[in-house]
C-alpha cells in the first residue's frame, strides 16, 4: 500500500513537471508573439537605423536608442524562431528518410539473406519456407 501512495506521488511530480514545463513554453509564445506585434518590417528597421547612424550622437535621445535596441532583439528573435522552425522541418524530413532507408536496409538485408540461404543449399530450389523437412522434388539427371 506505501509503495503505490508513493507511486501516486512520483507520477504527481511529473505531472506538475511537464505542466509548469508547458507553461513556461506558452508563456515564451505569448512573450514572442507580443514583440511580434510591434515588430517592424525588415526594410522599416534598417531604414531607421541608417537614419539613427546618419543623425549626430548627441542628437540622438537614449529613448529612441533603447526603442531601436528592442526593435533590433525583436527582430532578431523572430529570425531565429524561423530559423529554428525551418531546421526543425529538416530534422523531422531527414528523420523520415532515415526512416525509409532503414525499413529498405531491412528488406535488402532479408532478401540477400533468403539468396544466400538458397545458394547454401545447393541451389536446389529450397527457400526458408519450404524448409519444414519436405523434400522439394528434383529433375533427376537423365532428365536434364
Amino acid at each position: 500500500m506505501y509503495f503505490c501512495f508513493a507511486h501516486d506521488i512520483s507520477s504527481m511530480a511529473k505531472i506538475i513537471d511537464r505542466y509548469e514545463i508547458q507553461h513556461a513554453d506558452e508563456l515564451k509564445v505569448l512573450d514572442l508573439a507580443e514583440k511580434t506585434r510591434n515588430y517592424l518590417p525588415h526594410k522599416e528597421l534598417l531604414e531607421m537605423v541608417q537614419s539613427k547612424l546618419e543623425e549626430p550622437v548627441d542628437n540622438v535621445s537614449v529613448d529612441s536608442l533603447i526603442s531601436l535596441e528592442e526593435q533590433l532583439e525583436t527582430a532578431l528573435s523572430v529570425t531565429r524562431a524561423k530559423k529554428t522552425e525551418l531546421m526543425m522541418e529538416d530534422v523531422k524530413s531527414l528523420q523520415e528518410t532515415e526512416r525509409l532507408l532503414r525499413e529498405e536496409n531491412q528488406y535488402l538485408a532479408s532478401q540477400m539473406w533468403k539468396k544466400t540461404f538458397l545458394v547454401t543449399q545447393g541451389g536446389r530450389g529450397i527457400s526458408p519456407e519450404n524448409s519444414s523437412g519436405n523434400k522439394v522434388p528434383e529433375t533427376l539427371p537423365l532428365l536434364k
